[in-house]
């Protein structure tokens, strides 16, 4: 697929994908959300030789400023529905990668944009980023899983105010509250974002994905988590990447995984 909307760069072992409308502050509209769900659901997976995705917005006054308004002007309460249905599992597809990603948030992550953000695994923030959900403003509610996973970030008590007023936060206040976990001088997002991503990077992939498989199991309705964590565990015990590690632990050098 040739995307018109995002940019792929690659690094060391590392993609860096940028949502590249900076013009239109790098909302989410239908196309976007399209070259997303192919990227995350098609593409990423495919990529065995990477570690880690970074995700950031063209320019420096936005990561993701929402979603495109205009397209929602058509529709009723049907086409609406598919619409966040759509969404929502694009964004599964980023909650439930094998790697990491991390958000590098270089601006306003508002709407769609904090929603995106937040189904990322991590999140560094610039000191000039805002973040909020914005869409009782007008008349909506968040439909890409706003309302979920901003009270498993923060609690129910400050997410609710946050729903309910439509107030945007700061960077400091977002890491106060448990919604980011660095904020960096602006400009430094994307290098913090590498940094995290070269130290998970060294440790075993297999283990990598358990933990992000059973950490998210914690919010799945369906799901025991702890099940899914003793299921893991009794996996990652039969893998050779365990037995590298342990003995590279015994002999006191570093291990070479091989996640298998």
């Amino acid at each position: 697929m040739i995307y018109n909307n995002l940019k792929v760069e690659e690094g060391d072992k590392v993609l860096v994908l940028t949502v590249n409308r900076e013009k239109s502050m790098n909302a989410i509209n239908s196309a976007t959300m399209e070259e997303l769900r192919h990227f995350f659901g098609e593409y990423a997976p495919k990529r065995k030789d990477v570690h880690g995705i970074i995700v950031t917005g063209a320019g420096s006054k936005a990561f993701i400023a929402g979603a495109d308004i205009k397209e929602f002007l058509e529709m009723d309460a049907e086409t609406g529905r598919r619409m966040a249905k759509k969404g929502q599992d694009v964004f599964f597809f980023i909650e439930r990668s094998a790697v990491p990603v991390i958000a590098a948030v270089n601006g306003f992550a508002l709407g769609a944009g904090c929603e995106l953000a937040m189904a990322c695994h991590l999140r560094i923030a610039g000191e000039h980023a805002r973040f909020g959900q914005p869409e009782v403003n007008l008349g909506l509610i968040p439909g890409y899983g706003g309302t979920q996973r901003l009270v498993q970030l923060i609690g129910k008590t400050k997410a609710m105010e946050l729903l309910l007023t439509g107030d945007m936060i700061d960077a400091a206040e977002a890491h106060r509250l448990g919604l980011v976990n660095h904020v960096v001088p602006s400009g430094e997002e994307v290098a913090k974002s590498g940094e995290l991503l070269k130290k998970i990077g060294s440790k075993g992939p297999l283990a990598v994905a358990n933990v992000i498989k059973a950490v998210n199991a914690f919010f799945q309705h369906n799901e025991d988590g702890f099940d899914t964590e003793l299921r893991a565990f009794g996996a990652s015990t039969g893998t050779g990447d365990f037995r590298e590690g342990a003995q590279a632990f015994i002999e006191k050098r570093p291990p070479a995984f091989k996640g298998k």
